[in-house]
Parts: C-alpha cells; sequence; structure tokens
C-alpha cells in the first residue's frame, strides 16, 4: 500500500492512500464504457431524432468526436480532478505541492495520455504507476500530480473485534465512546496504525490533534499521557458498548 505525505498550503501535514494500479485502469475501463454510451446517446439524438445529414451531420460528428477527445480534460478539471469512473472508484487527483490543480495541470495530464496510455496502449502508464513511489505515469510527473484513494483501506477487522472481550468481563473507561460516528473510529484506528507503521513528527503530531478533538468531542477532561493508549481506549469501549 503506497501512501504518499502533503503538505498544504495552511502547513498541515495529510497522507493520502494513493490509488492502486487496478483501481486506475478500472476507473479507465469505466471511463470507457461511460464514453460509449455517450456517443451512442449523441448518435440517437443526431441521427435517430433529428435525422440530421449532409453539412449538419459533418458538424455533429466533430462534434461528437470533440466531446469523447475532451472528455477526461473536461471532467477532471470542472469536477475537481474526477472523471465519472474515478468518481466511481473514490479515487482522486491532486497536486503534490498542496496546491489546487490548475486548468494547465489537468492539460498537462490529458496531453501525455496520448504517450501513457493510447499509443503504448497503457504499458508506459502501467508500468511507471507500479514501479514509482509516488504511483505517477509521466502525465502525473510533468503536472506534479498524483492520484489518491478518497477512503482509506484500513478498517476494522474481525480480528480487531476478537481481541476485544465480552461486555461481561470487559469495563469500559469512557462510556461517552458509544456516541463517536463508525466513521470517527475508523478515523482513529487509521491514525494509530499509520503512527505505528510510520513514527515520524508529522504522525505523532496527528495522535495528538485527534487525541484533543476527541478529547473534546466526548467531553473528557482527565489527562492522558499516553495519547495512543487513550485512542485505543476509546476504540475497545466504542466496539464493546455499541456491538
Amino acid at each position: 500500500m503506497k501512501s504518499i505525505e502533503i503538505k498544504t498550503t495552511q502547513n498541515v501535514r495529510l497522507e493520502y492512500e494513493l490509488a492502486s494500479l487496478r483501481e486506475r485502469i478500472l476507473a479507465f475501463l469505466l471511463d470507457l464504457i461511460t464514453m460509449g454510451l455517450v456517443v451512442l446517446l449523441l448518435s440517437l439524438i443526431f441521427n435517430g431524432i433529428l435525422k440530421l445529414y449532409g453539412t449538419l451531420e459533418v458538424i455533429s460528428s466533430i462534434f461528437t468526436g470533440c466531446v469523447i477527445m475532451l472528455y477526461s480534460l473536461t471532467l477532471e478539471y470542472f469536477n475537481s480532478g474526477q472523471s465519472v469512473g474515478k468518481k466511481l472508484m473514490k479515487i482522486q487527483v491532486i497536486k503534490i505541492t498542496g496546491d489546487k490543480a490548475t486548468f494547465y495541470d489537468y492539460l498537462g495530464r490529458w496531453i501525455f495520455r496520448l504517450l501513457d496510455i493510447y499509443s503504448s496502449f497503457g504499458a508506459i502508464a502501467s508500468v511507471l504507476i507500479a514501479s514509482s513511489s509516488r504511483a505517477q505515469r509521466i502525465g502525473d510527473i510533468v503536472s506534479n500530480t498524483c492520484v489518491i484513494k478518497l477512503e482509506s483501506s484500513v478498517y476494522l477487522s474481525l480480528n480487531d473485534i476478537l481481541k476485544i472481550q465480552s461486555r461481561e468481563t470487559y469495563q469500559p473507561v469512557y462510556a461517552q465512546a458509544k456516541h463517536l460516528a463508525e466513521d470517527d473510529v475508523i478515523l482513529i484506528k487509521s491514525t494509530i496504525d499509520r503512527f505505528k507503521k510510520y513514527r515520524n513528527d508529522a504522525h505523532t503530531e496527528a495522535v495528538r490533534d485527534l487525541t484533543d478533538r476527541i478529547k473534546s468531542l466526548l467531553e473528557i477532561r482527565e489527562s492522558t499521557p499516553d495519547n495512543v493508549k487513550f485512542l485505543q481506549t476509546v476504540i475497545n469501549d466504542y466496539i464493546v458498548l455499541t456491538r
């Protein structure tokens, strides 16, 4: 699982999980299906309903070609880095610098699709995405972008739950933990896992900030010298109190 740490314009460090080659291929195939449906719809309108011919038929063909050619560029620019395929796969194009991607960033990715994907039948893009640390094809490298997952693949597993004792033998420490949302608990679990895997200043700060947020949310005012242990206790309490 590849990930990337990005420093935003507000000097906040965020870690994102990079989209895998499989997810990007599936997104591309979904986009091909979408484009096929668009061509079919336009064909029905121009040739079936309007029954254009002569010069108008040529113009309609050029228009359809432009729609298909500019599909990825237009959608990614106006939809914050997501085509239909990327949206369905829950992945997104972002700038590595933390800035908002501009039209020229998307344009660079779009231009190099000809080399990355179409001229090599996806071979160049596949090799680069699979081998590079940031999972970038040439278009990404030129535009200084990457493709991230919008949902983390780190979830509470059955094994995590089975490790926790039953309610009869486990006494919850923070009863208010039951009021947390499932997404909050998943975020806590993900933060702990990343801290244990990458023990650096950014993840230490993330644990500290998350601890402060959970304490505020649960109205806990007591001191907790071990933030990781505190967060793990909150997870245990949530599972026992809600299952």
